[in-house]
């Protein structure tokens, strides 16, 4: 099973080659990522660093850590899709990961509808407002990360855009981080049941930009 983001363990990549190391209090990554190092080198490249993620953690788990550097511009997507990663599940990572995310839940979100075959287009601007997540040309996501709306101005502001939208004839479903990350399955339900019944695809007035 691949290790998960709760284990607080230090992580060191180790070549392939090099001695056994005890790993009570460590995780050990052995073999090279894709960029040279130095003999001595402590310090691996942002692309080692990803390459061992990938290996490392779930599928999910990896790609939130690949598009959090790609935010912090550490890396640029263009650059990760021309890494020889000699990884099935670094080159799997790369191929889709990209800087429109603005969270690592929005990551976790648009992975798991990409999985279940559902595009989603994401950060899209309509009436002047954006929104997280557009499916087809009407039904449009809202996404409410962990600390989200502990300001009660914050929370009408979002039900007022919320309601510009409905009468503009799209359909907004809004969830929150424990629904995307501990109840996916009721998310994907809920969105696949909207789709069965249109909502991805009524005539709108707005326009996006």
């Amino acid at each position: 099973m691949p290790a998960s983001i709760a284990d607080e363990r230090t992580h060191v990549a180790v070549a392939g080659t090099a001695s056994r190391i005890p790993k009570d209090a460590i995780r050990v990554h052995w073999g090279n990522g894709p960029a040279p190092t130095g003999k001595n080198s402590i310090d691996d490249p942002v692309l080692n660093v990803l390459f061992h993620v990938a290996q490392c953690l779930t599928r999910g788990e990896a790609l939130a850590v690949w598009e959090s550097a790609v935010r912090k511009k550490a890396v640029a997507p263009d650059v990760l899709a021309r890494v020889a990663w000699r990884s099935t599940e670094a080159a799997a990572i790369a191929a889709v990961a990209s800087a429109l995310s603005d969270s690592g839940l929005e990551t976790a979100f648009v992975d798991g509808l990409r999985r279940a075959g559902v595009t989603v287009k994401q950060q899209v601007w309509i009436d002047g407002h954006p929104v997280d997540g557009l499916i087809g040309r009407s039904l449009a996501i809202q996404l409410d990360g962990f600390a989200h709306h502990s300001d009660a101005t914050d929370r009408r502001r979002d039900l007022e855009a919320d309601a510009r939208l409905v009468t503009r004839g799209y359909v907004v479903l809004r969830f929150d981080y424990h629904q995307v990350l501990f109840q996916w399955d009721l998310v994907l339900e809920t969105i696949l049941t909207a789709m069965a019944q249109g909502a991805h695809n009524r005539p709108v007035v707005a326009v996006s930009r």
